[in-house]
């Protein structure tokens, strides 16, 4: 894996992944930005629910499930001196579709924060990790 990161202008970044994908990243204005894409830890927490997101898609319908969506909140919280990593990051999933199991969706879950997902697994090291979950009928 692979990514280039260019200085683009004030404080705004652009990111070019090994895939070819295009990501801005931007400062706060107090810190010489001017707010025009998200900022890098941002990216970070995003990227982190997106890779949970995809195996507990993924692990449901290997299970058989009839999932039809797939929604993670995420709430972090940061250090507060240097370096500001992440101490705290709570996980609210919204899955949804038709006849859904509870004990699978639970077991997707724990599969992905506890095996399959590298990103949540890798900011465990540093930040407290809670999980919670409910089933929308589709």
């Amino acid at each position: 894996m692979e990514c280039t990161v260019r200085w683009h202008d004030g404080m705004s970044f652009i990111a070019e992944t090994g895939s070819g994908h295009l990501i801005a990243m931007d400062g706060a204005p107090e810190a010489g930005g001017r707010n025009l894409a998200p900022r890098p830890m941002e990216t970070v927490l995003a990227g982190t629910g997106g890779c949970t997101a995809f195996d507990i898609v993924l692990i449901l319908k290997r299970s058989r499930q009839e999932v039809s969506d797939c929604e993670v909140k995420l709430t972090a919280e940061r250090a507060e001196t240097d370096p500001k990593v992440f101490s705290k990051i709570h996980m609210h999933f919204l899955v949804s579709g038709k006849n859904l199991k509870p004990e699978s969706v639970e077991r997707a879950i724990k599969l992905s924060s506890e095996k399959y997902c590298s990103a949540s697994i890798m900011l465990g090291k540093t930040a407290e990790i809670t999980h919670s979950w409910e089933i929308i009928a589709a």
